[in-house]
């Protein structure tokens, strides 16, 4: 999990979100997180996908790896933990 401190002292934290998602909120969670717009980081998905084929692994191991936005732990870390 990514947590970065800001300028104020609070804490950034890296989460899928629920707002403003079209499948499982990874753009959406990583757009808020770098403060760009979400969609250039869907286009960017696009682009590893078609060009790479790495869109769909990304998105996957992200949506394993990033904790839902007011979850304390990823759906990775529920499996393992369980």
């Amino acid at each position: 999990m990514m947590v970065t401190m800001n300028g104020t002292g609070s804490s950034k934290r890296l989460e899928r979100k629920l707002s403003g998602r079209w499948l499982a909120g990874v753009c959406a969670g990583a757009a808020d997180y770098y403060g760009i717009d979400v969609n250039v980081i869907r286009v960017l998905f696009v682009v590893f996908s078609l060009f790479a084929g790495l869109g769909p692994v990304v998105y996957v191991v992200a949506w394993l790896l990033v904790p839902e936005e007011g979850e304390p732990v990823s759906i990775a870390e529920k499996i393992i933990n369980h």
